[in-house]
């Protein structure tokens, strides 16, 4: 079992890596409310009272109630299985739980064009709202959650607030889990080179200054201080700053003057030295930051989501590694939280079952579960944050930096965040290596960036 968990973390880095990939061009499909709106469900206690002693609720045919989940990021129904689905079978033994993954003739238009229902549909900030909104599938959830008394301020504050933003006041989605950015450090670079290891709760001037010391060349190797990936340490900024204006529904990067600064901090400061410099500039792109630390293991530091623990488990098993929490330009905030958020979608037939679903999945037994494997609960409960990690072959490291810093507030999101981290990240990458100065990247962003929210438009 422990072989075959270990393939199905590995299945999942695909997640954390790579962006999504569109369905189609075409407009999208949008859906009718299913038969099962509150008003036609079966009283509350059907869904909350399932335990192997007392049967789950019936439909109407006296079948188990079926509940369909599914998320087109990817992930296989193994590793669904590993983190959701074992443990909700074994909680409602009555119910009959699916997943669809996205697969040929899966995307998302495909299955409302076929009309497929799926009753749960599950996606990480920004790319929930992406796929959720233009197709139509997202459901207010706010009278089940009041109907079924889940306690939202059971929950980290930022994750729920953000969800409100993007829902105009409503709560399309519940997050089930969350990750964040530490910094990774090598062990061996630092005593190769004697240099103090990084601690909690340091500075970003204070990384940065160790980062200049290690990015060397030695051997005809170039060391590097400091690696990330460009598209997570913007999409997660610890600045908060909007991608987007949602009041003007126009892109940030050329007019908020914060971004340079960003720029700058992020992505110039750490990587100065002569030699990481000359390197940047005859490759012509940025080291990829899991190569680097993982594979080629000539990367000091490496900032980075809390995720790659459990992701990467065996990948890690190479490298003699820990982590500290991300240091800091403001004290004690960290980067924005990267939830990854679950909502019963319109055609639900069974929407009290299936809140009854999330509610199990947010409550401290499956947040504790969740949080042993090495996943980032989305409850603010020390006792659940204790469990961290104790299930992984990495208890020994230090865990509680994950939980060192406070979120950075989550600015508004647009359906369309996602595609513009993308575009940011181009073109930051292009200043870092010296294609371009800063201030035509920034304007060039804004152009790319404009185009892209109105070809998203037109496709509404």
């Amino acid at each position: 079992m422990k072989e075959k968990a270990a393939f199905l973390k590995c299945l999942l880095f695909l997640l954390t890596l790579t962006p999504l990939l569109g369905a189609c061009n075409g407009k999208p499909h949008t859906v009718a409310e299913g038969n099962g709106s509150q008003t036609e469900q079966a009283d509350a206690d059907n869904g909350s009272r399932t335990s192997p002693d007392s049967p789950g609720p019936k439909n109407e045919k006296g079948d188990p109630v079926e509940i369909v989940f599914y998320t087109n990021n990817g992930d296989s129904e193994a590793s669904f299985d590993y983190r959701y689905g074992d443990l909700i079978r074994q909680k409602f033994p009555d119910y009959s739980i699916k997943y669809i993954t996205r697969t040929q003739g899966t995307n998302l238009d495909e299955l409302l064009a076929n009309k497929t229902r799926f009753d749960i549909f599950f996606q990480s900030i920004g790319n929930f709202e992406e796929w959720a909104f233009p197709y139509g599938i997202e459901y207010d959830m706010s009278e089940l959650i009041n109907k079924h008394q889940v306690d939202l301020k059971r929950f980290e504050p930022t994750i729920i607030e953000a969800m409100r933003q993007a829902s105009g006041g409503k709560l399309f989605g519940l997050p089930v889990q969350t990750n964040n950015l530490v910094l990774y450090y090598n062990k061996d670079i630092f005593d190769k080179f004697g240099v103090e290891y990084p601690k909690d709760g340091m500075t970003w001037e204070e990384m940065v200054k160790l980062s200049l010391r290690l990015s060397r060349n030695d051997g005809n190797r170039q060391y590097l201080g400091f690696v990330h990936s460009p598209s997570h340490t913007i999409r997660m900024n610890p600045m908060s700053i909007p991608n987007i204006d949602a009041k003007t529904d126009k892109p940030t990067i050329y007019k908020d003057e914060r971004w340079k600064t960003f720029y700058e901090t992020y992505f110039k400061s750490p990587t100065t030295e002569s030699g990481y410099t000359n390197l940047l500039t005859q490759t012509g792109t940025v080291p990829n930051n899991n190569n680097a630390f993982v594979k080629d293991q000539n990367a000091a530091m490496m900032m980075y989501l809390s995720s790659l623990i459990y992701v990467w488990e065996e990948q890690l098993k190479a490298v003699n590694w820990d982590i500290v929490s991300l240091p800091t330009v403001k004290p004690g905030i960290g980067s924005q939280s990267y939830p990854s958020y679950f909502g019963i979608t319109k055609m639900a037939k069974q929407k009290d079952a299936a809140m009854e679903v999330l509610k199990f999945m947010v409550s401290d037994e499956f947040q504790s579960s969740l949080a042993r494997k090495g996943i980032m609960p989305v409850l603010n409960k020390e006792q659940v944050k204790r469990e961290f990690g104790k299930e992984s072959p990495y208890r020994d490291r230090n865990m509680k930096a994950v939980f060192y810093n406070d979120f950075a507030p989550i600015p508004e999101r647009t359906p369309y965040d996602a595609k513009i981290v993308n575009t940011y990240s181009t073109f930051f990458t292009q200043t870092n290596v010296g294609k371009l100065d800063i201030n035509s990247a920034l304007l060039q962003a804004e152009d790319q960036a404009n185009i892209a929210i109105e070809e998203y438009k037109k496709n509404q």
